[in-house]
């Protein structure tokens, strides 16, 4: 059949006609010079390859009909197909054949294409009829970066672009880096990042980058330029580089204020952040290991030095000291904890941001008791709740290194959750954070809350805790335990207030609106009181025992003549801050359409929030909810106030205005919302419709709960 003066053999698992001649002429220059690469018949068609490509590997299609070696007089068999698929055929049919079954469904990349192969490279599973195995061998591609076998094209796509997601386009096959064509350069904040193609996508690249944590990326820079102003130069250290573009920023705007540190154990990232380094004229120092291979930027602006290492988080953070460290990592941060609390100087700032979103805002509970040890439900304050549950995981983490912890700052947006502590090294305000941890009592059916009293001593009745009387109402238990939390406060205003300046002060438009937010959510005030400067600050704030200068009236003014009047009056001045300092935001919101009222058209919110605060209620907004209302009213206080002003429905033309109570009832009395509905409609003649509308309320939205 043509195939007389060629001999089959096989190598690397292939079977492919090799002329005898060339074995011989082989077989003698092995003796005298070293193997050569693959015969020129058969395997030399690109010189830019290795001898150990695989043949199903080629450029063109007169690359693969070179393989089969075309001659219009003699037939020849298939390169890619067993004999016993494809018998040897003339060169017209056998071009047909290549083009059409092995060509056409090919995969491409970087100019090369992966064509089907039908050779028995893969391993077969066994057969219980043993002639069919050869019938059943499945067609495969060959990855050309690390040549495993693949049987569908579509696999074989996702596969190709999952290495090109993490960057690796090098192997024994293609020897040439992927081109600077492939990056992509992003800025934020003055600073310029490479990262690869689909860099949103987590665990899928090395360069991961999300442009929706851009707000976060901005809180923490305000945060560490407020530590950067009590203390310089202070060590800072970004556990989770990824990119780079936290600790480029900080390093790019605040200069010689800060020694900035970015560490990430993936090789991959931390290429690529000495990539940026040298894009932001940046001075790289490297680890301890390779710091001969220090390297410099070019540009003027080169004198800031950034240190970049490559070791596991909690490996860095247990052999050095740190005035600043912050925790990103994909999911959970209580794997860090414990290393991070260890070595952090006192005084310091602890920043960590979570994004295991699933757990922390209760659609995987027992992924939340697995990890925080907190038993969570759903509720209307799940985002206060989720900042609760990771504060006491901190708090814990600090006491058992002898360090107390003070919460900064504590917020919970869509994607994330970001907690900001200060760190105090011994017992004692280890002690006292610790004590701060409590349960919860929570209602089912109205979503009343209360933190347990402290002590050990058990209750005959928990239930006495709540303010409402849902368990005597409605049948079964109405309350479940959640916890342990964090019951102490969830923002402290003086750093707050600090880090806004420092936001107007580098132009940071996004966190502005919501610094604000938490001002007047950590003095419990409306945006209509915001002032830049807190009305009782004086030359001087105490925090953690840091004193702050605030831009507001001199000592001088607060001095009288007499040395034992000045004194007494810098006392009261002291006394009256630490009363202002101690006056702690209530804990938890409402949402104002949870509990509103149906068949009534509520209030608008700032009017409704101007309401509260004329009944005698601190209140506030808060950034955990739109529509939520952070006030020192109870429940049931809050319903009287919501319903008082609220209107029927059916009374379309008639403005907002109050529902006239009894002039027995008030707000403000502690009368329960029952026993007003119930005098309303006694009052009311005309109580049809108004009988039908409170009736139907609080039963029908309690059942949907």
């Amino acid at each position: 059949d043509g195939v007389v003066d060629s001999e089959k053999v096989k190598s690397n698992n292939l079977d492919v006609e090799i002329p005898r001649s060339a074995l011989e002429a082989e077989e003698k220059g092995a003796e005298e010079e070293p193997p050569r690469e693959s015969d020129s018949n058969i395997l030399d068609v690109s010189s830019d390859y290795p001898r150990d490509k695989h043949i199903s590997i080629q450029r063109h299609l007169a690359d693969l009909e070179k393989l089969a070696d075309l001659r219009e007089d003699e037939k020849k068999p298939c390169p890619l197909c067993p004999e016993e698929k494809f018998k040897a055929c003339y060169s017209h049919k056998l071009h047909r054949h290549l083009q059409n079954l092995h060509w056409k469904v090919s995969v491409e990349f970087e100019g090369y294409r992966m064509c089907i192969c039908h050779l028995s490279c893969r391993p077969v599973k066994p057969n219980l009829v043993g002639d069919q195995t050869l019938s059943k061998m499945g067609a495969h591609y060959h990855c050309i970066i690390c040549s495993a076998t693949i049987m569908r094209r579509t696999d074989m796509i996702g596969h190709i672009n999952r290495h090109v997601n993490k960057g690796e386009t090098e192997s024994r096959f293609i020897t040439v880096p992927a081109p600077k064509s492939s990056y992509e350069v992003v800025k934020e904040s003055a600073t310029d990042v490479q990262v690869l193609p689909n860099h949103c996508t987590p665990q899928k690249t090395d360069s991961y980058f999300n442009p929706k944590m851009k707000l976060n990326r901005q809180l923490i820079f305000c945060a560490l330029a407020v530590l950067a102003g009590e203390r310089k130069p202070i060590e800072c250290l970004d556990a989770f580089g990824a990119t780079g573009i936290m600790g480029l920023q900080w390093a790019k705007h605040l200069r010689s204020s800060v020694k900035v540190t970015i560490n990430d154990c993936n090789e991959n990232s931390v290429t690529m952040i000495k990539e940026n380094c040298h894009l932001n004229k940046m001075k790289v120092k490297l680890n301890i290991k390779e710091e001969d291979d220090e390297t410099v930027g070019d540009g003027e602006e080169n004198s800031d030095t950034i240190e970049v290492t490559k070791m596991d988080a909690n490996v860095i953070m247990h052999l050095r000291s740190f005035d600043f460290i912050h925790l990103d990592p994909f999911g959970t941060s209580v794997n860090y904890l414990d290393s991070a609390f260890r070595n952090v100087k006192n005084l310091g700032i602890v920043s960590l941001t979570s994004t295991d979103i699933s757990s922390l805002y209760a659609k995987a509970q027992h992924v939340a008791l697995r990890h925080y040890g907190c038993n969570i439900v759903r509720t209307e304050y799940y985002k206060e709740l989720a900042a609760r549950a990771i504060i006491a995981a901190v708090t814990r983490a600090a006491a058992r290194c002898n360090k107390g912890i003070e919460v900064l700052l504590a917020v919970a947006l869509e994607h994330f959750v970001l907690v900001v502590v200060r760190v105090l090294r011994g017992p004692t305000p280890a002690d006292d954070s610790a004590k701060k941890i409590r349960y919860l009592i929570h209602c089912q059916w109205c979503e009343e809350r209360v933190f347990q009293k402290e002590g050990n001593m058990l209750e005959e009745n928990p239930y006495q805790q709540l303010p409402c009387d849902c368990r005597g109402s409605m049948p079964g238990k109405t309350a479940v335990l959640l916890g342990p939390l964090w019951s102490g406060a969830l923002f402290n205003t003086g750093f707050l207030r600090r880090m806004l300046l420092e936001a107007v002060q580098y132009g940071l438009d996004e966190a502005q609106p919501l610094l604000k937010t938490l001002v007047c959510e950590a003095e419990c005030t409306t945006l209509k009181h915001f002032s830049t400067h807190s009305p009782g600050d004086e030359n001087k704030q105490e925090e953690c025992g840091v004193y702050i200068k605030t831009p507001n009236t001199s000592a001088e003014s607060y001095l009288v003549h007499g040395k034992r009047k000045s004194e007494e009056v810098l006392r009261g001045t002291a006394k009256r801050q630490r009363a202002e300092h101690s006056a702690e935001h209530p804990p938890f919101y409402y949402n104002i359409h949870r509990h509103s009222i149906k068949g009534m058209n509520m209030p608008k919110l700032n009017k409704f929030l101007n309401y509260l605060s004329e009944a005698g209620y601190r209140v506030s907004r808060t950034h955990f909810d739109p529509m939520g209302v952070r006030t020192s009213a109870p429940l049931a206080q809050f319903k009287t106030v919501l319903m008082k002003y609220s209107t029927p429905t059916y009374v379309g033309a008639q403005a907002e205005g109050p529902v006239h109570l009894p002039g027995e009832l008030q707000v403000g009395e502690g009368v329960p919302a029952a026993a007003v509905e119930e005098a309303e409609l006694a009052e009311d003649g005309k109580s049809g419709v108004a009988a039908a509308v409170f009736t139907q309320s609080y039963p029908t939205h309690r059942a949907a709960d």
